[in-house]
């Protein structure tokens, strides 16, 4: 029982490498032996897993079921293993995190910093894109993501949520004016994402739906942020990203009773049965956010 469940772990690993030399390299151990251990496995199933060719492998029938089986399996004995060594030892490795470029350097950099320093045996590869990736393929712990979670297999945890509001900056106000009502955004110049033009703001009940233009539409909220600071628009965006700039007068709330809709932030995870480290980063964040 041992060497089967051995052999399922390496198993695991040849599938989510793509291949038996990138898992022997993982692992450790020679590419012929990885070979033998799961044709040894396959024998004593009594069916075929994988179809093999000089280039790649593939999963038969029986072997995407098995791999289904087989992942939760070994994720639950790692993590059995890696609870009982939580008591002595302080949570380490390497923890691969996937982030959006704005939520990453507005919110995550300080917390990151200050989470390092709580675990010094873990190391960090971030990797910063708006896309949600595949956490198998491309060995990513935990993905943070604005906006309702995709509809997939992915595990959410949520992070926190926030509403976006109107800014401008006091040299586009005294050019362009102030509007009075959410429906005066369309005789303003707007900073918007390609994919959201519509802004839907909110006021005791009362929902209004906008189509915003202005010369200006981008994807990052950095800049977004900075033209708005310049005067070229006004930009609808949560508190938290411009409170620095409101402090020091670069921008100011405008139509501040109105709120746009909640915008939550969710860690996603492969599996509810997630290695220490990983939990810890998620519980990190939920209570350093929870503070603000």
């Amino acid at each position: 029982m041992v060497n089967h469940l051995n052999d399922m772990a390496l198993f695991v690993e040849v599938v989510k490498a793509k291949g038996f030399r990138n898992a022997a390299d993982t692992i450790g151990i020679p590419n012929s032996t990885l070979s033998r251990r799961i044709s040894e496995l396959e024998k004593s199933i009594g069916l075929r897993l994988l179809h093999r060719t000089t280039r790649k492998i593939e999963l038969t029938e029986a072997g995407k079921i098995y791999y289904e089986r087989c992942k939760r399996i070994v994720s639950e004995a790692k993590l059995a293993h890696e609870q009982l060594g939580e008591i002595l030892l302080q949570p380490s490795g390497l923890l691969r995190i996937s982030l959006p470029v704005d939520f990453g350097t507005i919110f995550l950099t300080s917390r990151l910093k200050e989470f390092a320093e709580i675990y010094p045996g873990i190391n960090f590869e971030i990797d910063l894109t708006p896309k949600l990736v595949d956490l198998v393929s491309q060995n990513i712990d935990v993905a943070i993501r604005m906006g309702n979670p995709p509809d997939s297999n992915l595990i959410a945890h949520k992070i926190t949520q926030f509403h976006g509001q109107l800014f401008a900056s006091p040299k586009y106000l005294k050019h362009y004016g102030y509007p009075e009502h959410p429906d005066d955004l369309i005789h303003h110049k707007c900073l918007g994402f390609p994919n959201n033009l519509i802004w839907k703001l909110f006021l005791k009940g009362e929902a209004v739906e906008v189509i915003i233009g202005g010369r200006f539409i981008l994807n990052n909220v950095g800049m977004m942020r900075k033209l708005s600071i310049l005067g070229q628009g006004i930009v609808f965006t949560p508190y938290e990203v411009v409170s620095e700039d409101i402090k020091n007068g670069l921008l100011q709330p405008i139509l501040s009773e109105w709120i746009g809709d909640v915008l939550p932030v969710y860690a996603l995870t492969e599996t509810r049965l997630i290695p220490a480290k990983v939990r810890l980063f998620i519980e990190f964040l939920q209570g350093s956010f929870s503070e603000k």
